[in-house]
């Protein structure tokens, strides 16, 4: 049985549908993050579960409990903000403390809690500090003690890290999310980063105009999106347009070479499709077992370190490859004709 169970979940704010038939089953210690663009509505469903905006329609079961219409402080669940949120009087200690003192918690079991929380984010030494004396990373730290001080049953986090730069947004969500596991503490994570996304999930649902267009493991979401909103949301796609040529056996014509896509197609023969690679699928050259072959001419090199991404222009149009770097090997310069090889196995069938 789910942990947490969102049903029929819907929004509205007068006439307009913020968020449209929500559904989301969620295990005990699940990491899910709500993926999209501003405005999809995934703030609005994490706002929802935590009870500070009621829904619409729909219901909201935690642990077999009904909680659509319990006040926030009656849901046992702990909140993280983009903004710190900390309270600016209070030492880092007293922040940490403050939801149990709410919670009438006594004091010796209250500073042996804050005593433990402060050594899980790595700063035992800081209680005694006022929020203006820590660093964005460190505040944030607080903030995810403070949240988890009481035991809450959820997690929730909304876009914990964008205020913050990125060498210290990559450590801080890794450690967010081994505290995650080590706590096995169910948690909704709302992010418009797909790289934070994909990078830290269990599973995460593509949002899309109030929708939730997909939900899946990271690989299934960047491997197999199941519609074109998330195929185009989720990486950086290559769009070719292909003729059906057999729709049972997944053959397709592009230019003059025929591929054969994963699985069959709903197509009848002779309609044009649309399908898209992803970069990293694309080969530089003839490659042996790669049946189609464009031709084209580099427009731009992009050196990212291990991976040198290349954009050329085949028939007018732009087609990005990724390629490893290799020392010995200096890749082609702007201006230069190149082959590209690409194979109808790593194609991805773009619909809706």
């Amino acid at each position: 049985m789910s942990f947490l169970t969102l049903t029929h979940l819907e929004k509205s704010f007068g006439t307009n549908r913020v968020v449209k038939d929500f559904n989301l089953s969620v295990e005990k210690g699940e990491f899910i993050s709500l993926l999209g663009p501003s405005g999809c509505g995934k703030t609005t469903v994490l706002r929802m579960i935590a009870g500070f905006e009621a829904p619409t329609s729909g219901s909201i079961i935690i642990d077999g409990q009904e909680v659509t219409g319990l006040r926030a402080n009656a849901r046992n669940i702990g909140m993280m903000f983009q903004a710190y949120a900390l309270f600016p009087n209070l030492t880092v200690a007293e922040n940490v403390a403050f939801g149990l003192k709410v919670k009438g918690v006594a004091k010796a079991e209250r500073e042996a809690r804050v005593a433990e929380m402060l050594a899980l984010i790595g700063l035992p030494e800081l209680g005694g500090r006022f929020p203006f004396q820590l660093s964005g990373g460190q505040q944030q730290r607080v903030a995810l003690a403070r949240a988890l001080a009481p035991k809450p049953r959820v997690l929730l986090l909304d876009e914990p890290l964008s205020a913050l730069d990125a060498k210290v947004r990559v450590s801080l969500r890794n450690q967010i999310r081994e505290i995650q596991q080590d706590l096995g503490i169910t948690t909704i994570f709302v992010t418009h980063d797909q790289e934070e996304a994909m990078s830290i999930s269990d599973r995460i649902v593509v949002m899309n105009a109030g929708i939730a267009d997909q939900v899946g493991t990271p690989f299934e979401i960047y491997n197999r999106p199941t519609t074109r909103f998330v195929a185009n949301f989720v990486g950086t796609l290559n769009t070719f347009e292909v003729t059906v040529e057999d729709p049972a056996a997944g053959k397709v014509r592009l230019g003059g070479s025929i591929m054969t896509l994963p699985a069959a197609l709903n197509a009848g023969t002779g309609s044009a499709q649309s399908i898209a690679l992803r970069p990293e699928a694309l080969r530089l050259g003839r490659e042996p077992g790669y049946e189609t072959v464009i031709s084209g001419r580099i427009e731009d090199v992009h050196f990212m370190g291990s991976i040198i991404r290349l954009r050329a222009n085949v028939a007018g149009e732009t087609v990005v490859l990724d390629t490893f770097n290799r020392a010995d090997q200096p890749p082609p310069v702007p201006g230069t004709g190149i082959e590209i090889s690409l194979s109808g196995k790593d194609a991805i069938l773009l619909q809706g």
